[in-house]
């Protein structure tokens, strides 16, 4: 049972790292093509998504009125303690596998498991997700232009109750568009990271276009008069408080924790460290450049639209077309709806890399069947992975509802960004001779703050999620022990 706490060195890391395996020929190189622009372009994708079109209205009518822009930087602040600590991990270790690979250097063997294990559940399930999310909104988008198509193969064909624990039939056969757009991602992700970097640059672009068309045509007709609401009589910015977490200061914090999963993708970045030109240097740049963008791309957003619109008119799904509607740009609408499909279509493409990358890196290290770290021999990506991915995905976008999936990509998120803070930490304490491109300032108040934090939101999530993780994770140690520790090269070495 001593194996189970085995940890992996920082100078096997580092050779790791350099050579594109451990020196034994088993693995082929992945290829090293992507900027610190492709890596900030990664970190973008992962975070805009329907997070700026949907949880900005539903935080601001429900938690903080007009303050709702307080609560998107109290997320960013949030955010920001893990993603610091992600940062100086990435540059002294870059190694794909994110969080799994950090706690392998840091805690042991077992540990390192349980957080893969963890990170293919969020990456994996986040994608299922966001798929069935983008059938929508892509479905709403072509009915725009008159093309309607038939709800049997548009829907999942099975609905849970959460009240009543139940399931159900609706009818449908399978969700097409979702399956659709799995396999479309999948086999680009095959074909090469750099093409896969290119595609995202690209879709990026286009959501970020229709951000700004949004602030550009929206900002001048904000007003403080749109504050005033029958709650908030005298147009306060942050509204009297009603009760706890409605309003006021309780409020704006409430919200934050809302918004907080808006952020989430990120750490995404970190797995594609054996894919970067300059990981040392580029991948810090990528996570906290990323995360930057976006906090004040959603800040601005959360202040123009409260500033169009009256807060209490907002808890819709498409928040952002009522404020069209109300500043009076109504020929956006469709405009938004493209920017918020290829911003799904983008952040798919960013959780099913991370997802291939922890699973490749976990059948590198001996802990899954070693045909899932197999590379390309042309393309150089991780093909047995990607496939496998996009097949379970795909399979389970066609046939799940959506509310069934979403909550377990924010405990495994909090989870995994729990155990990263407590990683660096014990990295510095155990090599403080270590160079470190990038090192976190206030280690001893940032890597502490961003456990307990991300403890206090996992805290906040209902029982059934956590009964979800335990199943989850009871399987994988299962799988562990009969399979992963018997064949672990770590360990035997």
């Amino acid at each position: 049972m001593a194996g189970i706490w085995t940890r992996k060195s920082l100078s096997s890391l580092q050779i790791e790292a350099a050579a594109g395996d451990s020196g034994d020929g088993e693995v082929r190189h992945l290829k090293r093509s992507l900027s610190a622009v492709n890596l900030v372009a990664l970190g973008v994708g992962g975070i805009i998504g329907a997070g700026i079109f949907v949880l900005t209205g539903h935080a601001a009518a429900a938690n903080a009125g007009p303050a709702v822009s307080l609560s998107f930087l109290l997320g960013a602040i949030t955010c920001a303690f893990a993603g610091l600590c992600y940062a100086e991990m990435a540059s002294t270790v870059p190694v794909s596998g994110s969080a799994y690979t950090y706690a392998y250097a840091t805690i042991g063997e077992l540990v390192a498991w349980i957080i893969g294990w963890d990170l293919i559940l969020e990456y994996a399930v986040g994608a299922i997700t966001v798929a069935i999310g983008w059938s929508g909104y892509f479905v709403s988008l072509l009915g725009n232009f008159g093309i309607h198509l038939p709800p049997q193969f548009t829907t999942a064909p099975l609905a849970y109750d959460a009240a009543t624990h139940a399931w159900s039939t609706t009818g449908a056969f399978l969700n097409l568009p979702a399956i659709a757009i799995v396999v479309a991602i999948a086999t680009l992700l095959v074909i090469g990271i750099q093409e896969s970097a290119r595609f995202n640059n690209v879709i990026v672009g286009i959501k970020l276009t229709v951000i700004a068309l949004f602030l550009i045509f929206a900002a001048p007709m904000v007003t403080p008069a749109n504050w005033v609401t029958a709650a908030n009589p005298d147009g306060a910015f942050i509204p009297p408080a009603q009760e706890n977490g409605i309003f006021g200061w309780s409020g704006v914090l409430r919200g934050a924790a809302v918004v907080f999963f808006a952020f989430i993708g990120f750490d995404a970045v970190s797995t594609a460290a054996q894919e970067a030109k300059n990981p040392q240097r580029d991948m810090p740049l990528g996570i906290l450049g990323s995360l930057a963008i976006c906090t004040v791309l959603y800040v601005s957003v959360a202040f123009v639209l409260t500033g169009i619109v009256p807060y209490d008119r907002l808890n819709v799904p498409d928040p952002i077309a009522v404020g069209i509607d109300a500043a009076g740009i109504g020929w956006l609408s469709s405009i938004v709806k493209i920017g918020v499909v290829t911003g799904l279509t983008s952040v798919i493409l960013v959780l099913m890399l991370g997802q291939t990358r922890v699973l490749r890196a976990m059948a590198h290290d001996g802990l899954m069947p070693r045909g899932a770290a197999a590379t390309h021999p042309r393309f150089r990506t991780p093909h047995v992975a990607t496939i496998g991915t996009g097949v379970i995905v795909a399979g389970l976008a066609g046939v799940l509802p959506i509310g069934l999936v979403g909550e377990l990509v924010s405990i495994g998120t909090l989870f995994a960004f729990a155990v990263v803070c407590v990683g660096v930490l014990a990295l510095r304490i155990k090599h403080p001779e270590q160079h470190r491109p990038f090192k976190v300032p206030a280690i001893w108040l940032v890597a502490p703050a961003g456990a307990i934090v991300s403890f206090i939101l996992m805290l906040g999530l209902p029982l059934d999620t956590w009964i979800r993780l335990a199943v989850w994770l009871a399987i994988g140690l299962a799988i562990y022990f009969l399979y992963g520790r018997h064949h672990s090269k770590p360990a035997r070495r």
